[in-house]
């Protein structure tokens, strides 16, 4: 209702400012264009409350759906603050599972977390202070520790908004998950799949444990000294027996001079060839790979004479002499490792210290003694002098001295280079043999690698990286020698070490596990462990004959397990897995494996595989770089009084804006501008529910069919922008849909729609079609703009639905309301093809007029006969009008259309001309139509109620307004 009715005479002399503006619909709404500071931070908590952010995932598991939607969650570990990894990571999957619940599928996501694992034990011996301490006591203070940080991290998780069923995640320190583990481990050994062997491994002397490839980082400065050696050749090989050029030394290259007094072969390429080089400086003779003797006679500053050429193959047969060992010989062999990069041509190899090495004297029945301890010292079998010895520090120093003594040593240099570190202390490993116990992924990669090539893995790109993983990955060591973990559930016996594993032994000890949880294995007695009908299905000897193992499971082969804990059926594979790209070779493979050992197939259908968070200038986020970016401090603001808190949205907002297929930047660059994007996104939403103030859609709105062609190609655009945007977060491209709101409320509403229905939602008549059919496609815009921003801004979301028209349509949070909705009868190809002529006729306008006010002018436009022209009259019946569709599409004070321009234009008159092609559907050109303009300036006055350029004089009401406000 208006306010205030001012009637009698269209005309009067002087109306005072602003008489009539109480007469006009201005919007009215209480929604705040801008939040900020605690107000923000409070509705945020508001709306969590109010709307049930709570108790949203269980509801919708209890409600029926014809779909799942399952994405397995991988388990953060748990053994520090949420970071802004986390709030990547969470959010990515929160707004895909959001907007799978708005569309009608019952999600499965149940949160994890991975509690085992060095790192907390570290922290949990360093709040200790103490050694000396029991298993069991490291472990109950791991577990308190990593329950800690869960805490922590599960409630900021919470707070950034993320839906899920709190009160029942998963742990892999529960005694439930354990018991389903040991169940994937116990069908793996079945299957043969799962040994125990003593081979070389990368070892921690930090952590003084064995590691797995994806437990190290490579450091691509680290320094070493790198040395060549003569190794003399005690016996020739027939062929250079045969050229009788004197005494020769093999020459070799290494990085790791602690190697040499483990050197049990010098190894060759077969086909490559070799040459005897005499030195011109001192006349030694050194044999060197052919296409090498260039770059050495370089490196040694003297010239290199060839004095005989060999094969690779025929170098077999020659028997080196130890240069530090007195009386120990070392063969020369064949390798396919051997390469002709750097180095020699001729490789010193040392099995108990490479993976390469090892297999050679795998092949060769070479020994593979390891003189190097669990602390990364040389033991007794390194002999007295190099005994207790740090082998990557004075270790190494003292094995170059003796190389020196003996006149072995040739050159030695410092080299910079890629090598392995322990991912949690930052030290560098070693290799060396134990033993362990090892899963042969070697003969599960065929099948791994065929069931990926049925994944869906995003970015495509990622998928090469998964396969390259798979390749160089010929066992996976899964012992550990710690305490906070999976007890691997082996018994040895006393005097012949052999182990007890098997189906009856492990299944008895997942089911204690799930009863007692693992810490029964330290707790318990053997007896209990290993009881009598156990003892007599294995067929063993007494218990008394046996001790429990002492390693614990690597915390890969604990997530890895997840799917068979967390996911409900023994069969069932997950819709995705979204994590970073660090999980390629670590979750994604270890899942992978696990799943097809056991099953045969892959744990998921796709993969997501995101970047890392970075900071704005693109570097790793590090403390002593001070770029660290915490999300509480996002959310809540700083210590200082000035830090902005930005609440949860605009960390919402900055992960789906990213491409998250790359790094992903995050700063305060990024966060204001997410912020000023939500803002001005809110000033939309602030102009939607200011103008359907009153409206009420169950009872008011228009039939399509009734509304003005405008309104109805509004809704025929808004279909065609659901759809997009439903396909971009099917894609898991927020960004995307992001990009399509942004355009089509620049473009089709702020730029278009909104400029040219003011006037009929301000000045027509209350009730009248015209204003509401404007109001219903409001509204319809209003709920489609709203749930399309959902997934990704809940809050906001919800904020908006508790003002919209109708919110108490019996559902208390828009999210239990479901997804866009959009009828296919708003899909109007034909109106769209007149709207969008019309539309290309008001560009020509407008540009005619530059710096102009439109509202000013009266437009002709001229069409030859034709679709266009018959397009256009769709839009105005007469020949001149001032309140037709076209006119308001067009913005003008009057629009005449006819068939050619008048000769008697003013001469103040602007022209104009264009073209429109009219399409079938596919694309056929229908009719290219071309069309003229002229623009006068209009001779009415402004009418002083509506603005519009429609009155006889200034001081009067334009019929339209006079109308209005006579009415009774």
């Amino acid at each position: 209702m208006y306010p205030q009715r001012v009637v009698g005479s269209r005309c009067a002399s002087g109306p005072a400012q602003g008489q009539y503006r109480d007469s006009v619909l201005l919007p009215r709404t209480d929604f705040p264009m801008k939040l900020t500071g605690q107000k923000l931070l409070d509705r945020e908590l508001e709306v969590q409350r109010e709307c049930g952010f709570a108790e949203l995932y269980s509801w919708q598991r209890q409600r029926k759906a014809k779909k799942e939607f399952c994405l397995h969650d991988g388990p953060p570990y748990a053994n520090g603050d949420p970071h802004v990894g986390h709030a990547l990571n969470k959010i990515l999957k929160d707004i895909r599972n959001r907007f799978e619940m708005l569309r009608g599928r019952q999600v499965h996501y149940i949160p994890g977390w991975d509690c085992h694992g060095l790192p907390i034990e570290l922290k949990a011996l360093g709040e200790l202070g103490t050694s000396g301490l029991t298993p069991l006591q490291i472990r109950q203070k791991a577990r308190e520790f990593a329950e800690r940080a869960i805490a922590r991290q599960r409630a900021a998780f919470q707070r950034w908004g993320v839906m899920a069923d709190w009160d029942n995640c998963y742990y892999t320190f529960d005694g439930t998950y354990e018991a389903a583990q040991l169940k994937v481990f116990q069908e793996m050994h079945s299957k043969g799949l799962i040994y125990q062997d003593y081979k070389p491994v990368f070892w921690s002397p930090s952590s003084r444990t064995a590691l797995a490839e994806a437990e190290l980082e490579y450091n691509p400065e680290h320094l070493s000294t790198a040395i060549y050696a003569t190794f003399p050749l005690g016996t020739l090989p027939p062929k250079l027996a045969e050229a009788d050029v004197g005494s020769i030394s093999v020459l070799v290259w290494t990085t790791q001079p602690w190697t040499i007094p483990a050197n049990q072969a010098v190894c060759y390429m077969p086909n490559a060839q070799y040459s005897v080089v005499k030195r011109a400086d001192n006349s030694q003779l050194l044999l060197v790979a052919t296409e090498r003797a260039a770059s050495l006679a370089v490196l040694l500053g003297t010239e290199l004479e060839s004095v005989g050429t060999v094969t690779g193959s025929q170098l077999e047969g020659g028997i080196c002499k130890h240069p530090t060992i007195p009386d120990k010989e070392v063969p020369l062999l064949p390798a396919n490792h051997v390469t002709m990069g750097k180095g020699t041509g001729l490789v010193h190899t040392a099995p108990a210290h490479g993976m390469e090495d090892y297999s050679v004297a795998s092949q060769f029945k070479l020994s593979v003694e390891c003189m190097v301890d669990g602390e990364g010292k040389f033991n007794e079998l390194a002999g007295p002098e190099l005994q207790n010895l740090f082998v990557m520090g004075e270790g190494t120093d003292k094995v170059i001295s003796m190389l020196k003594a003996c006149g072995a040593l040739v050159k030695e240099e410092h080299c910079v280079h890629s090598y392995p570190y322990d991912w949690r202390t930052k030290q560098p490993v070693v290799i060396r043999p134990s033993k362990q116990w090892f899963i042969n992924t070697a003969s599960l990669k065929d099948k791994a690698k065929e069931v990926l090539q049925k994944v869906r893995v995003l970015p495509e790109s990622a998928r090469s990286s998964l396969l390259a993983m798979l390749d160089r990955r010929t066992y996976w060591c899964i012992s550990r020698q710690r305490s906070w973990g999976v007890p691997i559930p082996v018994f040895y016996h006393k005097e012949s070490g052999e182990p007890l594993i098997n189906k009856h032994t492990v299944s008895h000890i997942a089911q204690l596990f799930k009863e007692k949880g693992s810490d029964c294995w330290w707790e318990l007695p053997v007896e209990t462990l290993l009881p009598p009908e156990v003892l007599k299905k294995s067929k063993a000897g007494p218990v008394t004959d046996y001790v429990r193992g002492e390693d614990v499971l690597d915390i890969w082969f604990d997530s890895g397990a997840s799917w068979a804990a967390v996911l409900e059926e023994s069969d069932s594979r997950a819709d995705v897995y979204v994590e970073g790209k660090d999980q390629i070779g670590g979750w994604f493979q270890s899942s992978l494996l696990t799943s097809v050992a056991a099953r045969n197939k892959a744990p998921y259908k796709s993969l997501v595989v995101h970047g890392f968070a970075v900071s704005e200038k693109g570097e790793k986020m590090s403390k002593s770089l001070g770029n660290v970016v915490d999300p509480d401090t996002v959310i809540n603001g700083g210590k200082d009084p000035g830090a902005p808190a930005y609440g949860a949205d605009v960390l919402r907002w900055w992960v789906a804006e990213s491409n998250v297929f790359s790094e992903v930047q995050i700063g305060p660059t990024a966060l204001n501008s997410a912020r000023d994007s939500i803002n001005k996104l809110r000033n939309t939403l602030k102009f939607l529910l200011g103008n359907l103030q009153g409206f009420d859609p169950r009872t008011q709105a228009v039939d399509p069919k009734e509304m003005h062609y405008i309104d109805q190609y509004m809704l025929h655009q808004l279909r065609d922008f659901s759809i997009k945007v439903t396909d971009a977060y099917s894609e898991f491209d927020a960004s995307r849909a992001i990009r399509l709101l942004q355009a089509f409320i620049a473009r089709d509403l702020s730029s278009f729609y909104f400029s040219i229905i003011k006037d009929r939602l301000y000045c027509d008549p209350e009730e009248s079609l015209a204003r509401r059919s404007c109001q219903t496609v409001l509204e319809e815009i209003l709920d489609g703009v709203t749930r399309a921003i959902a997934p990704i801004l809940p809050h906001l979301a919800e904020e908006v639905y508790l003002h919209a028209p109708g919110h108490d349509r019996g559902w208390e949070t828009l999210f239990k309301s479901g997804w866009i909705k959009s009828s296919s009868v708003w899909r109007r190809p034909g109106l769209e093809e007149a709207v969008e002529g019309a539309c290309a006729i008001r560009d020509s306008f407008l540009s005619s007029i530059p710096g102009k006010n439109a509202a000013q002018y009266n437009l002709t436009i001229a069409i030859e006969p034709g679709l266009l022209f018959e397009l256009m009259e769709s839009l105005q019946e007469e020949p001149t009008s001032t309140s037709s569709q076209l006119t308001e599409l067009m913005m003008a004070a009057q629009t005449t259309l006819t068939s050619q321009l008048p000769r008697d234009l003013p001469p103040d008159a602007l022209r104009s001309s264009g073209n429109f092609l009219i399409n079938l559907e596919g694309g056929v050109i229908r009719e290219d139509s071309t069309y003229s303009i002229a623009a006068v300036p209009t001779s009415a006055a402004r009418c002083p109620r509506c603005r519009r350029y429609t009155a006889e004089s200034p001081d009067c009401l334009c019929p339209r307004c006079h109308s209005i406000l006579s009415a009774p």
